[in-house]
């Protein structure tokens, strides 16, 4: 019986790569040095599933940066201000196309579906010339084959690139990417040519668009892309779909096409697979690769269950025809769970990381062909056992804060524009006040003190200082450069979710427990095993002290509930919405803790709103309504003079914008100037906020320094379609990935901008 991994984690147990990647962009190291660590790091990833055992081992799921801008390097789809000539796209371009430079800005960033993963989105038009620009999928194959490790190369499909494309600027309003497909088509053929003329027998085109709610001429598109793949003897398809349930009409449709071999469902979040293939059947020709171990969550597999479910699907379907497989790339989870040497020895029993789903996914191959290893499905049947039963998950006192839950503990009593006066009335801002995200750029020596403490090497009073003099350091940069509402830069944390993380019972992270989120950065999602609560204030102390530094507003710094759960691993035993009300109720305390210290501003970051959208269109009601009431329950009990604002990056969010203004926040900042500003069209639109709103007037996430005439065209944008009173001057998001050479004069120039509108609008009264 065979098995297969969709993907596997890139970055490298101890995150080589991510080091790698920065030494090489600081000037520090060559491209050759580089190289060699993506080649070391690709060759330990596939004698490690080799040698567990796996049957079909992925190659072409290494990337430098992004997988979708591997493809836009495959395709050569570079927009044309990189000034590409043509040839094999070099590091200058690629990493230009995904981080800015000096001169140009970058590729816009979104999620990649669901996750907490951001690609870089295409840009693409009916001037876009496609051409074969990157032999990546066809050397990485060869990589592996020199070794003695024959491999299923991975490519994102052809109708998968499109839907996550956007037109080029200068594209009309009607443009179709879809017609781009008889483009595309050539190029992808070449790729398949180049990979038999190498050997190789199955190659695997990543499709998730599948599971989205497609239109017929999608489909139809879909049809036309695998029957024009099909014309090659000797090489295999494998369409992989994972995230969700594929619709019945798209399931229907892709099991005709003679061309594909084998097809990767997800039986983990696409919980009507079963019965799909039950109901219409399973082609005969065609394998299943059966998505049965979680590659989105870090829980270990109910070895027993799965198997039941497997057997079942081979007596649907026929013996022989199912292939064990990860629900999805594992580049979601961790990577292995031996790195975690101080982890508590009952939770760390209940866990698997992507090392450990490998094994996982082997032993429940060979068990369904008869071969199981009894001592391995007994002692996972144990920590299923431990993980039901322990006292540790359920905390009957959270529990009932949940249920006593009562609908003015959801609302606000004061409208936004009356509170909006009275918060004006005491904070007494300027037209067009500036901020930022919260966090400033976290330095070597600041990430030196947190190690050193918490390895006991310092004692928690020289902590203590240290972080007061970085806070004391920014408070007074901000006040130099003459920004209205501070932030106090958030040196004590390494992350947005973890600090808090640490610091909520119900919840335990990780020593090594690295995820990628996009290019370099990396975050250690904690794991969420039980009922949450706040045993004690968890930032009072540092925003006290920094507000006690300053006589402008301070504000506090949260991140907000359905964040903390979208960006953690979180327990699969009650519904999701459970738990993000347990959160709730968690950062309500700190938030009413906040007020009672005198901090008049409180941020409640939720970055991750949207992210958690559900794919198919049906579930998504459901969703928005908890999120949002989780977000509005952390500060319903507060005065009206409190000014709560939340922040929001790197999604779409034209599509929720009424999801929003009902969050009742009295201030938003959110993403905006690597999008192309495709937020302001929302208002453009028609839509009517009354809050106060901050759309981003330049990108953080990349080291270009925009002039002020830049940021103060972007904010006359914003002023033909947003009212001067209700709106901020602040960048996309926070600052901590900039150095300060680079966060000082940008803020100098978008302060300038600000003093500049100010000006006019003053000068047109």
């Amino acid at each position: 019986m065979a098995s297969h991994v969709v993907g596997y984690p890139r970055m490298g147990p101890k995150r080589e790569l991510k080091f790698a990647l920065e030494c090489f962009w600081d000037g520090k190291s060559s491209e050759v040095e580089l190289q060699k660590v993506a080649k070391d790091l690709r060759i330990s990833i596939w004698k490690q599933m080799s040698d567990a055992g796996v049957t079909y081992i992925p190659s072409n799921t290494f990337s430098y940066y992004d997988q979708v801008l591997d493809t836009s390097a495959m395709l050569g789809a570079v927009p044309s201000r990189y000034g590409w000539n043509g040839g094999e796209i070099g590091f200058d371009t690629y990493f230009s196309m995904a981080r800015g430079n000096a001169k140009l800005p970058a590729m816009e960033m979104t999620k990649w579906f669901d996750t907490n993963y951001h690609y870089i989105v295409p840009e693409l038009g009916p001037e876009t010339k496609f051409k074969y620009s990157s032999r990546k999928a066809v050397d990485e194959y060869k990589e592996a084959k020199q070794i003695g490790i024959e491999t299923v190369p991975v490519i994102i499909g052809p109708l998968t690139y499109l839907l996550l494309s956007k037109p080029a600027k200068s594209v009309p309003k009607t443009f179709e990417l879809m017609s781009l497909i008889d483009a595309i088509l050539p190029v992808y053929k070449e790729v398949l040519g180049e990979l038999n003329a190498a050997g190789a027998m199955w190659v695997q085109f990543d499709e998730p668009s599948l599971v989205m709610d497609l239109e017929v001429h999608h489909l139809e598109a879909f049809h036309k892309a695998y029957s024009f793949f099909g014309g090659l003897n000797g090489i295999k398809l494998i369409v992989e779909t994972y995230f969700a349930d594929i619709p019945i009409e798209t399931y229907k449709t892709i099991t005709k096409v003679k061309a594909i071999s084998a097809l990767g469902l997800d039986l983990v979040r696409g919980t009507k697979t079963l019965s799909h293939i039950k109901t219409h059947g399973f082609p005969s020709d065609k394998y299943l690769f059966a998505g049965i171990v979680d590659g989105r969550n870090i829980w270990a597999t109910d070895l027993a269950a799965a198997s039941s479910i497997l057997k079942d699907l081979e007596t649907a379907i026929g013996k022989g025809k199912v292939v064990v497989s990860t629900s999805c790339s594992l580049i979601h989870t961790a990577v292995d769970l031996a790195n975690e040497t101080t982890l508590d020895d009952e939770i760390k029993s209940w866990l698997a990381f992507a090392a450990q789903k490998v094994v996982e996914v082997v032993a429940l191959a060979r068990a369904l062909e008869g071969r199981t290893d009894q001592a391995y499905f007994a002692a996972n049947a144990a920590a299923i056992s431990s993980r039901k039963m322990s006292e540790r998950v359920n905390n009957e006192a959270v529990q009932k804060s949940v249920e006593a839950l009562k609908g003015s503990d959801h609302w606000r009593a004061t409208p936004v524009v009356v509170r909006l006066d009275e918060q004006q009335k005491k904070l007494n801002l300027p037209v067009l006040p500036t901020t930022t995200g919260g966090s400033f750029p976290q330095t070597v020596e600041l990430r030196r003190v947190r190690r050193e403490y918490k390895s006991k090497k310092i004692e928690e009073l020289e902590y203590i200082q240290s972080i007061q003099q970085e806070i004391t350091k920014v408070v007074k940069m901000q006040e130099d450069l003459d920004i209205d509402v501070l932030v106090h830069g958030e040196p004590e944390r390494n992350d947005m979710v973890e600090y808090f993380g640490e610091q909520l019972q119900g919840i335990t992270f990780t020593v090594n427990g690295w995820v990628q989120s996009y290019g370099s950065r990396c975050v250690k999602p904690p794991i969420i095993y039980g009922d949450v609560s706040r045993p004690k204030p968890m930032t009072v102390f540092w925003s006290k002290y920094a507000q006690s530094l300053t006589a402008r507003p301070m504000k506090g710094m949260l991140t907000g509930p359905v964040t903390i759960l979208n960006w953690s691993f979180v327990r699969d035993d009650q519904p999701r919405s459970e738990t993000c009300m347990q959160i709730a109720l968690a950062i309500k305390k700190e938030v009413k803790d906040l007020e009672a210290a005198g901090i008049q501003v409180i941020q409640i970051d939720e970055p991750a709103l949207r992210e958690g959208l559900p794919l198919r269109k049906a579930e998504q009601a459901h969703y928005l309504e908890w999120a949002v009431h989780g977000f509005r329950i952390t500060n319903s009990s507060i005065k009206n003079t409190t000014q709560i604002h939340t922040h929001m990056c790197y999604s779409n969010f034209n599509d929720i914008i009424h999801s929003i203004i009902d969050m009742d926040a009295d201030v938003i900042t959110i993403e905006n100037s690597r999008s192309d500003e495709k937020l302001l069209s929302v208002f453009h639109e028609g839509v009517k906020y009354r809050a106060g709103i901050g759309p981003g007037v330049y990108d953080i996430h990349s080291p270009r320094i925009p002039d002020t005439e830049e940021i103060a065209d972007r904010i006359r944008k914003m002023l033909a379609v947003l009212e001067a009173n209700i709106l901020w001057v602040n960048p996309d998001c926070g600052l901590k990935t900039r150095k300060y050479s680079e966060v000082v004069p940008a803020l100098t120039n978008m302060v300038a901008a600000a003093k500049l509108l100010r000006s006019e609008l003053a000068n047109t009264k």
